[in-house]
């Protein structure tokens, strides 16, 4: 069924998209893709590789976000702009991990509004000044791209935060959701005004632009994309409530690499992966990765960090260090606990009020000398919501202090105002203790520059004890980013006031040894884990994703964001019918094996009795005294047996070749060498109890094998279940000559020595010793156990069994990494096929043909 998420995605697919207030077109600075200018502001779905290269080729990177890392400033004569770099930008310091010749290109909007007879201008000092493309977002794209869809309903989910009802947030809006695809494809336009396809990475941050991979995936096949997610990712419970789920999911899965802070939060997108698309990670050697039809997309874990070299040169300004003495004779005699947050509803600062609360009613010790300093950062985002919790926090404000002021005391100090680095740098320096109690935080890096200007540097004021040892205190809540990497943190969960209470009271009565024990651990990774360390390592594994990208045939198929890249060897390519028909009729000796299920029958039917059409096309082959055809699949015997018993001249491989039988008129034969089954009165009563357990799963008991099945069970939890089978079967069978495996919704045990590439292998080893060597051999399946005999016929041909001037065709179903040479897309494909060899086959003469 075609996703309607957007009015007529149908548009998207034909590049006919209709951007709301679409902006005036002009002449690029930069043109690196071959062809009329036209081109680059049409949005063809087809890809686009520059044949001509640019004329200067260098590493470059084009990092895009929905902000510049720029500073805007309306002149004083109102005659233009003055800009400056942000350096509390993320952005702006990613550059410190790239490599030193690598070119930094930047992508983003500005924070302030630019009149559009100003935007040619303004675009063309910041290329040449700042090496930034501005994206100007028409106002009516903006408010509902950034306040609507990015902080009224993306911010909130992500944030676990659900819309029950119309007060309690925001429900989705669809005009919110164009909004946003036509601000993220005002973005791709910026982008393809700029780059080189075959030379530039591109790297994408944060939930503003998730579906801008889509956009530059269909433009450029082989574009190296990363994609780095600032915010939480939330459970799949959470996240499957979105109705543009599966939309923003594919088209993350268009980059190369997608990273997260934590690993939480990359399990909940992988799992989301898993219900709703059916994909499942794979680890190799510590990296984590998933197939996306022929392509490996990497999951990279990393937390950011700080810039160290600023905060350092923060620490070294003099007018920070007057304000920290400042400091000190203010709280002098006290106790400083401080908490820096943005006026945010997930940043929990109503809840560290009513824990300070509660720590000076059971410690009445500390009232009079315990100080919570609270800076409240201006709120990102506008709406009742941040009305409301500004409002409870002012109360409660006001309240604790009334409680608990003394003359020259008051036990909390607001400061609701934006503090600058440098003052922030002051307040951190005299603080015993740094208190964050977020009830969720993508990363939250307060901590690591509390820890950093506590070290402080030598010869500075601010240094955090005055007989040279350095300490810290954190309390953390365990919802936020940074939380896994600081081990010497107390953790809270900040619902619970009591325990939160009790942590700040044990952080600040700590003896200062084990302070400075746990400062200098915290000490040693935020260092070394810095930003220049976290943008080193995702460019490293971006580059590693990308190895393989110009070896590789792309192409693009599906439409609006179905759309996705396959990406397949060079030598893999679709079976010409024309060909295949061509050898078949030279060839003296055939060889033809198709696999059952999922080949000649659709794995979705229900009714797997095969048609009077595949009836009547496997007689034919068989008609023609040149075949020898096979049906070697994992059913049993009796049902292939029953079913394919019009075919006399047929020869059938049943349960994975433990059953061979030439033809119908011939016995079956027992190709297992192991005939002993007691090992299945040790296998069954384990798979009896995962079944049991497992609500949808079900055993089927064969002649040679067990099998348990789970594609009607909950994904994640039989998935779960099956690898837990997988090692408990392997366990009691040890001893056993058996092989336990797990397939497609399966997990099978048999006997050992028995598989569909040693059924190959006999057949070919027969056909050779009667004289009859195959000249041809067309082997066709579709799952993991037909991979045995794609890779089977290469050693057969090293053996001699079959001669190198064999024609083989080994051939997959549907477009998907495979050993075999070919593929055809789906079971009608390999009928039609079969169909075509069929007519080409000469018919038996009339005394021979069954009645």
């Amino acid at each position: 069924m075609m996703s309607k998420s957007y009015t007529n995605l149908l548009d998207l697919a034909s590049g006919n998209f209709p951007v709301m207030g679409r902006e005036k077109k002009r002449l690029p600075r930069v043109m690196t893709v071959a062809g009329v200018i036209s081109e680059l502001d049409d949005d063809q779905a087809n890809s686009v590789t520059s044949d001509v290269p640019s004329s200067i080729i260098v590493d470059r990177i084009i990092i895009v976000a929905n902000q510049l890392p720029v500073k805007a400033k309306r002149r004083s004569d109102n005659k233009g702009w003055n800009f400056s770099w942000d350096e509390d930008s993320l952005l702006l310091h990613i550059k410190d991990g790239l490599p030193d010749d690598m070119e930094v290109l930047y992508v983003g909007s500005l924070k302030v509004e630019v009149d559009s007879s100003e935007q040619d201008d303004v675009s063309q000092l910041l290329l040449d000044r700042f090496k930034c493309v501005p994206a100007f977002l028409p106002p009516d794209i903006l408010s509902k791209y950034y306040h609507g869809f990015c902080k009224q309903h993306l911010w909130p989910l992500f944030h676990y935060m659900l819309p029950y009802s119309a007060s309690h947030g925001s429900r989705f809006d669809r005009s919110w959701w164009e909004a946003y695809v036509a601000a993220n494809k005002i973005f791709s336009q910026k982008v393809i005004e700029v780059i080189n396809p075959e030379d530039d990475y591109v790297w994408i941050h944060d939930y503003h632009l998730m579906v801008l991979p889509t956009f530059l995936r269909r433009r450029f096949n082989r574009l190296r994309m990363g994609f780095f997610l600032h915010s939480p990712f939330p459970s799949s419970e959470i996240y499957r409530t979105l109705p543009v789920r599966e939309e923003i999911l594919k088209a993350l899965l268009n980059s190369d690499l997608i990273g997260f802070h934590t690993f939480d939060y990359a399990r909940h997108f992988l799992s989301c992966c898993s219900r709703m698309l059916g994909l499942e990670y794979q680890s190799k050697r510590g990296y984590i990765g998933l197939e996306y039809f022929g392509r490996t997309v990497g999951i990279k874990i990393m937390p950011v960090g700080i810039h160290m070299r600023q905060i350092e040169n923060v620490l070294q300004l003099a007018d920070k260090e007057s304000r920290v003495a400042e400091l000190k004779q203010q709280f002098e005699g006290k106790t400083v606990l401080l908490g820096v947050d943005d006026m945010d509803i997930f940043k929990g600062v109503d809840l560290k009020l009513l824990a300070l609360e509660e720590m000076l009613k059971q410690h009445p010790k500390w009232q009079g000398r315990a100080v919570l300093v609270q800076i409240a950062n201006p709120a990102r985002a506008k709406g009742k919501d941040i009305e409301e919790i500004q409002e409870e926090i002012q109360t409660s404000v006001k309240r604790i202090n009334d409680k608990f002021r003394q003359p020259g005391y008051e036990p909390i100090v607001f400061i609701d105002r934006p503090v600058s680095l440098s003052e922030r740098t002051a307040y951190y320096s005299v603080a015993e203790c740094v208190v964050v109690t977020a009830v969720r935080d993508g990363m939250n890096l307060t901590p690591y520059e509390y820890v950093v200007c506590r070290q402080g540097i030598p010869g500075s004021e601010c240094t955090a004890e005055s007989n040279g040892l350095k300490s810290s205190m954190l309390v953390v809540s365990e919802f936020i980013g940074c939380s896994p990497s600081l081990s010497g943190a107390i953790r809270v969960n900040p619902w619970n006031v009591e325990a939160t209470a009790e942590a700040l009271n044990e952080a600040i009565s700590m003896a200062d040894g084990e302070k400075v024990l746990r400062h200098e651990k915290h000490y040693k990774y935020v260092s070394t884990h810095d930003v220049a360390y976290w943008s080193r390592s995702f460019f490293q594994d971006l580059e590693r994703s990308c190895r393989d990208h110009f070896r590789r045939r792309c192409w693009g198929i599906g439409l609006s964001f179905g759309f996705r890249v396959v990406a397949l060897d060079p030598n893999f390519k679709k079976l010409s019918i024309d060909t295949i028909v061509s050898a078949y009729s030279r060839a003296k000796n055939r060889a033809i094996l198709l696999d059952y299920d999922g080949t000649l029958m659709p794995q979705t039917a229900i009714n797997k009795v095969p048609s009077p059409e595949v009836i009547s096309i496997i007689n034919s082959l068989c008609g023609d005294e040149r075949n020898t055809v096979f049906l070697v699949s994992g059913r049993g015997r009796d049902s292939l047996g029953q079913w394919f018993s019009p075919c006399e001249k047929l020869g059938i491989a049943a349960e994975h070749g433990y059953f061979l039988r030439w033809s119908a008129d011939k016995e079956w034969e027992v190709v297992g060498q192991n005939n002993d089954f007691q090992w299945m009165q040790i296998a069954e009563p384990v798979m009896k109890q995962y079944t049991e357990a497992t609500d949808g799963s079900s055993i089927e008991t064969k002649e040679s094998a067990v099998v348990w099945h789970y594609r009607d069970a909950d994904l994640g939890f039989g998935s779960c279940q099956a690898k837990e089978m997988l090692d408990h079967l392997e366990s009691v069978l040890a001893n056993e000559p058996v092989a336990v495996k797990s397939g497609q919704f399966i997990v099978e045990v048999k006997p050992q020595g028995v598989s569909k590439g040693l059924v190959a292998e006999k057949i070919f080893a027969t056909m050779a010793e009667s004289g009859r060597q195959a000249d041809f051999v067309l082997c066709v399946g579709d799952d993991r156990s037909d991979e045995d005999m794609f890779e089977i016929i290469g050693n057969a041909i090293n053996s001699g069994i079959l001669s190198s001037s064999t024609e083989v065709y080994a051939c997959t179903v549907g477009q998907k990494p495979s050993k075999a040479t070919y593929y055809l897309d789906d079971t009608a494909e390999v009928r039609t096929m079969l169909h075509a060899l069929a007519e080409e086959s000469i018919p038996p003469p009339p005394s021979e043909i069954v009645t």
